[in-house]
């Protein structure tokens, strides 16, 4: 048996209302199951109450916005607008079917003819679901139809070209996908599951998301497809797979569970909750997910499930076309009647369901009670019915004032377009489709609830989305919360916003932001370790490895400090170092400075008592003015040394090692001047000598100055070319900031020391050469052992000098020098001073004769 086009499948299901110009539409209000197909009659559909009382909402709104337009006659006067409504039944066969019927005549489907009776169809409205729209733009393309999908749907790869009649009163699906994952990424959920139906559209969400999550790190814990609405009994799934899908997610570990939420994978989402908490004997409640939903969900309920619990869904978070509050529409529902609506042949099925009650008239002795036809809809809990014009509802009000404002258009600009008229009327029946396409494309418009609405170039609505967060009750009710939303055209970076101190939470994680991680996080101090074989989103926590800190949680690596910080002994945070340098505060620098100063008075005093007895034998015997030159120079030197203390300062710096150079060479060229002079003196003592000549002050002023005048040279030179500056030393120790003075020009640092060193050297030398001489008064013998101590000191001083750091390496300078002026001081000036104070009687004329004659 062959069936043919005039065979079609008997769906009683339609409304209509006549206009001068209709707006076909093709929504889902029921479902429909085919009995098993034999090969000897033609398929038979059979209904079966998959009702969703919530989608009549979607014909009121379209009937709503009808008798709106039509009772304004400024937007197309002259002209009434009506509608003919069929139901998809999720099913692309009567979808196809639907379709054809609005092309042809109101009783017969006679496609591609012009029937006397045959409908100004103008536009279409659908459908609910993305497969159902292609469906219809597939059809309706080829006759030039535009077509306004009010839900989301599938991505086409060039809308523009493939389908240009085609308009989608939603926003392009990439801002939803940018959504979701700055939404996760915000709260830091990176372990989170994916369902989708299971269907070709869930196969594209999955993959698509997928592929979004693994660019963005986080991980797709758990995948599960529900099944789809089937045509036929046995391939529905069983009870079984339900329930094992059912207790697979329930079971996870997985908090957050983004849902891609179609019409029938919501449906079956649901069955699988409620087979799951009669398997367990648990309460819907006690299944404690964050649930993230894509635009297709309108928190409805199917009849069948009217005893379901819907708290299982209280805090779940859903991105929503932008909806607003429409005047009248509230008071339109509330004088909602059955009776009065004609045509309608959707309402008393809707009644009966929603109010569970049947109409006398098909009552067939069931036991249900009787509908008044004088029910509310506002006392229907809001799964059932919603008094508030849903997103949905929304878009298809927007869509119906769409094509108003276009054909208000095309009447402003009637001559133009060459519409003709018809006594004063818009003459419908030459109005083309096609030309309402124009008008659509470009158009913007204000609607009454206040908000704007235009099409982008490929044909969707260009907004974003709003982020909505569920708030259910015991007593079916809810409340819908805005928390946030996504709006592509913010400026970069303002895009997303959430508002979660607005959130409300499961009850179950008592207003504790959830956790969706595979494993805890890392706190500061640790690093995130790859665990092998395992997704990125699970790992180890290492502790960070010296010198480096983690300050926030989760980190990949651990930091280094800045060159100013340390790492603490957690190593969860950098703390300041701390400045090393040689203060006047620390006992250190107060102990030295104490010796600096104490020897500095030691000077004066005894060169104050030189002063006094500058005219004795012992003061006058080896060249006063170089006592006294020698004296003040080491005075020099001990305080010279209180330039090393404290912070080191560019004057400071510039002075310390060319001040102490100078001051030394001098101290040392005086040395070696009276070494000279008792060397000279003595050999000019022998009978017919010729060093008689050089023995005077004019020798001794000439070694001072000119030993002196090389130095002074070298640190002219050094400060002219690379001078010493403060310098910071951050890495030789871990928790200090060493400052100190940078040489400059190492090379001109040694230099000075060099020359210094070979002046004491010499210096010793000849002191030691004349130790023996015979004199009273010769100093050569305590010259020899200053000199020794000197040399002593500073060829020690090399080593400990680079062998320490920071403060103690300026530490070992100043004791150098202080060591070094009190051997001079104590060895050539002390026995004198004995001498002066304790035996003055050793210091005359006398005593002198005296012992250069036994001599």
């Amino acid at each position: 048996m062959m069936c043919t086009i005039s065979d079609p499948l008997q769906i009683p299901h339609k409304y209509y209302q006549r206009g001068d110009l209709i707006i076909g539409a093709i929504t889902f209000q029921f479902g429909y199951i085919f009995d098993e197909i034999p090969f000897h009659e033609c398929p038979k559909a059979k209904f079966v109450p998959l009702s969703t009382p919530k989608n009549y909402q979607h014909v009121l709104s379209m009937v709503f916005a009808v008798k709106e337009i039509n009772e304004n006659f400024k937007i197309v006067p002259n002209v009434s607008l009506g509608f003919h409504i069929y139901d998809a039944y999720l099913n692309a066969k009567i979808t196809s079917q639907n379709t054809l019927k609005l092309l042809s005549a109101r009783e017969r489907m006679v496609p591609n003819f012009k029937c006397d009776e045959q409908m100004n169809l103008i536009a279409v409205i659908g459908g609910l679901d993305s497969d159902i729209s292609l469906q219809m733009a597939t059809i309706l393309g080829i006759y030039k139809i535009p077509q306004i999908a009010y839900s989301a749907l599938a991505s086409v790869t060039d809308v523009k070209s493939e389908l240009p009649f085609f308009y989608r009163m939603v926003p392009n699906e990439a801002h939803l996908y940018k959504g979701i994952v700055q939404l996760l990424l915000h709260f830091q959920w990176t372990w989170v599951g994916i369902i989708a139906a299971d269907d070709e559209n869930g196969e594209r969400f999955l993959h698509t998301l997928m592929s979004i999550f693994s660019k963005n790190k986080i991980c797709t814990a758990l995948r599960k497809k529900t099944p789809v609405i089937s045509q036929t009994e046995e391939t529905v799934s069983s009870t079984e797979t339900i329930l094992a899908k059912a207790i697979s997610i329930a079971n996870s570990k997985v908090n957050v569970l983004v849902v891609n939420a179609e019409p029938h994978a919501i449906a079956w989402l649901t069955w699988m909750i409620y087979f799951y908490s009669l398997l367990e004997d648990i309460s819907v409640d006690s299944i404690s997910k964050v649930w993230i939903m894509t635009t297709q969900w309108a928190f409805s309920k199917q009849t069948m499930h009217r005893a379901i619990e819907i708290q299982v869904f209280h805090g779940s978070l859903s991105f929503s076309i932008h909806s607003n509050e429409v005047a009248g529409f509230t008071k339109f529902l509330r004088d909602f009647h059955p009776h009065l609506q004609k045509g309608d042949d959707f309402v008393r099925i809707f009644w009966e369901n929603a109010f569970d009650c049947i109409f006398l008239e098909s009552n067939d002795g069931k036991k249900n009670h009787a509908c008044s036809g004088q029910e509310k809809l506002e006392n229907l809990p809001g799964t059932f019915f919603e008094m508030r014009m849903t997103g949905r509802s929304y878009s298809i009000y927007n869509a119906i004032h769409a094509i108003s404002q276009a054909l208000h258009k095309i009447y402003t600009f009637r001559p133009k377009f060459k519409v003709i008229e018809d006594k004063g009327r818009l003459a419908s029946a030459y109005l083309q489709p096609w030309q309402i396409h124009h008008f659509l494309r470009t158009m913007t418009f204000n609607n009454t609830a206040g908000d704007t609405s235009s099409f982008d170039e490929n044909g969707e609505l260009g907004a974003g989305f709003d982020i909505i967060n569920w708030v259910t009750f015991p007593n079916q009710s809810f409340l819908r919360v805005k928390v946030g939303g996504m709006d592509p055209q913010s400026l970069p970076g303002q895009e997303f916003t959430i508002n979660e101190k607005a959130i409300m939470w499961h009850s179950t994680f008592n207003q504790v932001l959830p956790l969706a991680v595979c494993n805890a996080k890392c706190h500061p101090g640790y690093s995130r370790k790859k665990k092998e074989g395992k997704p990125f989103c699970c790992y180890d926590c290492a502790p960070c490895p010296d010198g480096k800190i983690s300050d926030k949680k989760d980190m990949d690596d651990c930091l280094k400090c800045p060159e100013n910080q340390f790492p603490h002994k957690n190593r969860d945070r950098c703390l300041p170092k701390i400045q090393n340098f040689l203060s006047f505060n620390a006992p250190l620098g107060i102990t030295l400075a104490f010796l600096a100063v104490s020897f500095s008075l030691i000077t004066v005093l005894v060169l104050g008592i030189f002063i006094k007895n500058q005219n004795t034998p012992i003061v006058k015997a080896n060249n006063r003015d170089l006592t006294f030159s020698l004296l003040i120079s080491l005075l020099l030197c001990f305080l010279c040394s209180l330039l090393f203390i404290g912070q080191p300062q560019t004057v400071s710096c510039h002075l310390q090692q060319t001040a102490f150079g100078i001051i030394f060479t001098v101290a040392v060229s005086c040395v070696l001047a009276k070494t000279i002079t008792v060397v000279l003196a003595f050999m000019a003592t022998k009978p017919g000598s010729t060093m008689r000549k050089w023995v005077g002050k004019r020798l001794a002023n000439s070694i001072l100055l000119g030993c002196s005048l090389i130095q002074a040279i070298i640190c002219t030179v050094w400060l002219s070319t690379a001078p010493p500056f403060t310098d910071s030393d951050m890495h030789s120790l871990a928790e200090e900031i060493i400052l100190g003075c940078n040489e400059g020009s190492a090379t001109m640092f040694y230099c000075v020391l060099g020359y210094l060193g070979f002046l004491a050297i010499v210096s010793l030398s000849v002191a030691f050469l004349a130790r023996k001489l015979p004199d009273s008064f010769n100093e050569a013998k305590f010259i020899t052992f200053s000199m020794l101590v000197f040399c002593s000191v500073w060829l020690s001083f090399v080593p400990s000098y680079l062998s320490t750091k920071g403060k103690y390496m300026v530490a070992v300078e100043i004791f150098s020098i202080l060591a070094s002026s009190a051997g001079l001081l104590s060895c050539i000036f002390f026995p004198k001073c004995y001498i002066i104070i304790l035996r003055p009687g050793l210091n005359s004329k006398d005593q002198l004769f005296a012992r250069n004659l036994k001599v």
